[in-house]
């Protein structure tokens, strides 16, 4: 079992930034690729970003390309997800999620509880 907690969600302007933190425990860190979803009202949870294993793969949804940034600390057990130039589109409930494979598939195995995410207008 690997447990993640999320953190550093909030409300936040247009245009402003957040880091999301998610810390995992449980199991070897860096045997597990990681991702953050979101789900905002009314819509599906779709994949925001992810990195493998070692950290040298990203891949980003194309609507939060060059203003996201997801990155890891296996030291710390820590993937990170910077938001910049927040939109009001973003906001969403944003879930950590792990999986025990070298690059994050859609239906991970594990999930953090999320956090909101609130960018007003």
């Amino acid at each position: 079992q690997v447990q993640l907690v999320e953190s550093g969600g909030g409300l936040v302007q247009t245009g402003g930034s957040l880091r999301l933190s998610c810390a995992a425990s449980g199991r070897t860190f860096n045997d597990y690729a990681m991702g953050w979803f979101r789900q905002g009202p009314g819509k599906e949870r779709e994949l925001v970003a992810r990195i493998s294993r070692s950290g040298a793969g990203t891949a980003y949804a194309d609507s939060v390309k060059g203003r996201f940034t997801i990155s890891r600390d296996n030291a710390k057990s820590t993937v990170y997800l910077q938001m910049n130039t927040l939109k009001p589109e973003d906001t969403a409930v944003y879930y950590c999620a792990a999986e025990r494979r070298l690059i994050l598939s859609s239906t991970p195995d594990y999930w953090g509880q999320g956090t909101q995410v609130t960018v007003s207008s």
